[in-house]
């Protein structure tokens, strides 16, 4: 008798197959990303780190997503920074986190985490080609050896937009190493040599694991015996020795005293469900399994994870989808994996700090890379392309959007064009005319569709008003399941039209309204 549950057989060979080396990609993808989002939300590395692991650990345990990894969040870097600069302390900015942490349980707890299902399809590829086209630029300073601490500002970008880019050029180039770069393609080289051949048959050696260590051993190398190429202290990973003498605690006396507490909450856990529900679409997307993650218990998941994450002082935390796709793309099965990589982010922290801080940063820009490119793939963007226009314009447009603005504004944007051409389709289709003649009389037929709306009012307007006289005309409303008071009205004033015109007028399935006349 097998006393050991079958589910539990599962999670358990899943991890030892798939689940243990997605967890070791996800954390070599998590930590630069913890980091870089601390520094640019002006909070201390323990915050990020922080919000990391609990993201991995709380977050995952709750939530019923099988793939989704949730940790802090580049699209709310500004929001903490300007609510930390408002508030005047970032003790009392820990406290809206945990507040916005509770609103978001409220919502999952009254259902109201479903309103992503109405984003459409091409709009969450746009989103995910974005992020992978904005996470491939930001790391190209690191590839180059970029050391100064904001590395994860608009610093790029601005050489694209021609802003002062001849000063920012020199910056990058004073601010480079050679030994980086060296480091950084022959890993890159490794990284698609690795992954075209050995990858598939040395399964149990995560690839981005290989690619540290051998990026480790050659800046070790360069130090000890080809000191021209050695790299500077800053472009290592930088974490405290003393991680605990970081912690910051919130200002609990302030949680009443102050409405901006609960101004930026409510701030922070609106952009913060946004970009966790979004995500989790995008992810559900990318399951190998079409598996679907219930919104509302994610909102649940990660309003636990945002009020505790508050309470010991770190930022807010949302799925992620560079994580999530870092994690799918690795092989994850089940939600161990998410757990896992938030365990090695404690132990590897708390523990072993000295030896995260032997990592360049040029290795995970490497493997931030590899990420990016598999959220934009040319051959994903080839195959929306080839849905047509009407799928591909809401693409681009919310792509060039995201990259101009931010996440949310681009994917209203996109969300805004995609509407526009629904409203334009519309218009088109709310009825159709055909003509014959009948000896000298010029015959109409008017067909209403299914659901006929306010939109198609001008069209149905302009199209009686070009019927000449003495005219037959039929308007078949009988297979319509829905016909506005606008359109019934518009057909009523044409019955006065049509007697002064001497038209034949022939209704069917329209009803009778009484029209409002001006006096």
């Amino acid at each position: 008798m097998n006393v050991i549950p079958r589910k539990a057989r599962f999670y358990f060979l899943s991890f030892l197959k798939h689940d243990f080396k997605a967890s070791i990609t996800v954390f070599f993808v998590a930590l630069p990303l913890c980091l870089g989002i601390s520094l640019a939300s002006n909070t201390p590395v323990y915050s990020g780190l922080m919000a990391g692991i609990l993201g991995g650990i709380v977050v995952a345990i709750i939530s019923k997503s099988h793939i989704s990894v949730s940790g802090p969040a580049a699209g709310l870097t500004a929001i903490c920074a300007s609510a930390i600069s408002e508030l005047g302390s970032i003790e009392i900015f820990f406290l809206s986190v945990a507040a916005a942490g509770l609103v978001q349980v409220l919502l999952g707890v009254f259902k109201l985490g479903g309103f992503t299902h109405f984003i459409p399809s091409t709009v969450i590829k746009g989103m995910l080609a974005a992020i992978g086209i904005i996470l491939i630029s930001k790391q190209i300073p690191l590839l180059l050896g970029y050391d100064e601490a904001d590395f994860w500002s608009k610093e790029l970008f601005n050489i694209f937009s021609l802003d002062h880019a001849f000063a920012h050029v020199k910056n990058i180039y004073h601010h480079s190493s050679a030994g980086a770069v060296i480091i950084a393609l022959s890993s890159l080289g490794l990284l698609i040599t690795w992954k075209r051949t050995l990858a598939k048959k040395l399964t149990f050696l995560p690839t981005s694991f290989v690619v540290v260590v051998f990026g480790v051993l050659m800046a070790l190398v360069f130090k000890n015996f080809i000191p021209a190429l050695a790299l500077k202290d800053s472009q290592f990973v930088g974490v405290p020795s003393d991680m605990f003498a970081e912690i910051k605690l919130p200002d609990y006396r302030s949680v009443f005293a102050n409405a901006a507490i609960w101004k930026n909450a409510v701030i922070i856990c609106v952009v913060a469900t946004l970009e966790t529900l979004l995500s989790v679409e995008a992810v559900d997307k990318i399951d190998p399994y079409n598996r679907i993650t219930p919104q509302n218990r994610e909102l649940i998941a990660q309003g636990t994870g945002n009020f505790f994450s508050g309470l010991i002082g770190g930022i807010p935390i949302t799925a992620v989808i560079v994580r999530s796709s870092a994690n799918a793309e690795a092989g994850a099965r089940t939600k161990l994996s998410a757990i896992f990589h938030g365990v090695w982010l404690f132990v590897f922290v708390f523990f072993v700090s000295s030896l995260l801080n032997l990592i360049p940063y040029c290795i995970l820009a490497v493997i931030l890379m590899r990420t990016g490119y598999n959220l934009a793939k040319p051959k994903m963007i080839r195959s929306v392309y080839k849905l047509g226009r009407e799928q591909f314009m809401p693409f681009i447009v919310t792509v060039v959007a995201i990259l101009f603005t931010d996440l949310l504004i681009g994917v209203g944007i996109g969300v805004a064009y995609s509407a526009y051409f629904i409203f334009k389709n519309t218009y088109k289709a709310g009825f159709t005319l055909q003509t014959r003649n009948e000896g000298h009389t010029r015959h109409y037929f008017f067909r209403l569709a299914i659901n006929v709306s306010f939109i198609n009012k001008k069209k149905l307007k302009d199209e009686l008003e070009k019927i000449p006289d003495y005219a037959i005309v039929d308007i078949d409303g009988a297979h319509s399941v829905y016909i506005d008071y606008d359109i019934i009205e518009v057909i009523n004033e044409f019955k006065t039209k049509a007697h002064h015109k001497h038209i034949e007028l022939h209704l069917k399935g329209i009803p009778d309204v009484e029209t409002i006349e001006a006096h």
